[in-house]
């Protein structure tokens, strides 16, 4: 984690697009509002996307806008994540999830800075970062053919994988520290240490329905 950590205000420096690689839970939009934070952007909008949470269609006129009456209920004009975030960062978690039609839409985007609103004829110009996040192992996607071999490479131009914390041990006191301490603040109750508890315990308590 500390090459993370001294990874990140260098990453802040340049524009260059970021793959944040790591399983579910390890962090990885803390990681890119911290890169966000360092870098000269930091004033400007960061927006987070979970593109496995939004169906593609909807994820579509999420990200570029639309035009009043570009298709049913669209009635009025509505700007887009990637024309809001104008000047800031824009983070997409779950990049892997996205549709092939997505991808190209992505890359089209990432190569000409330049964005058509759904029902709309005419570009308009953007600037924004891009980070993106992934618990997939894209390069094996790209060589089943399920990602696109060249969008991979626009998004993975900087990488910064996050290990899970059952390979960083020694973690574990830090974080146990810092959740006593954030826990005492808000209930306003002094918790100074926690003893050992059996395993057996964690063993019974994972089998309950609670």
């Amino acid at each position: 984690m500390q090459d993370v950590f001294d990874l990140i205000p260098e990453v802040a420096q340049s524009d260059s697009t970021v793959l944040i690689q790591g399983e579910t839970g390890t962090g990885k939009e803390l990681v890119a509002k911290a890169i966000h934070a360092k870098s000269r952007r930091a004033r400007l909008p960061f927006i987070a996307i979970n593109c496995g949470a939004i169906p593609d269609t909807l994820l579509e006129s999420e990200l570029f806008g639309y035009q009043k009456g570009a298709f049913t209920g669209a009635e009025r004009p509505r700007k887009g994540f990637f024309e809001v975030v104008s000047g800031g960062s824009l983070f997409l978690d779950e990049i892997g999830e996205v549709s092939r039609k997505m991808q190209v839409d992505l890359l089209r985007v990432l190569e000409e800075k330049k964005i058509t609103k759904i029902g709309d004829r005419f570009p308009i110009d953007v600037d924004f970062r891009l980070i993106s996040a992934t618990r997939r192992d894209l390069m094996q996607e790209v060589s089943e053919g399920s990602f696109r071999e060249d969008l991979f490479y626009r998004l993975n131009v900087i990488t910064i994988t996050i290990p899970p914390l059952r390979k960083r041990r020694e973690d574990i006191p830090l974080l146990v520290r810092h959740f006593l301490e954030k826990y005492s603040q808000q209930t306003t109750k002094r918790v100074d240490h926690l003893t050992r508890t059996p395993s057996n315990f964690f063993k019974t308590m994972i089998g309950r329905e609670t």
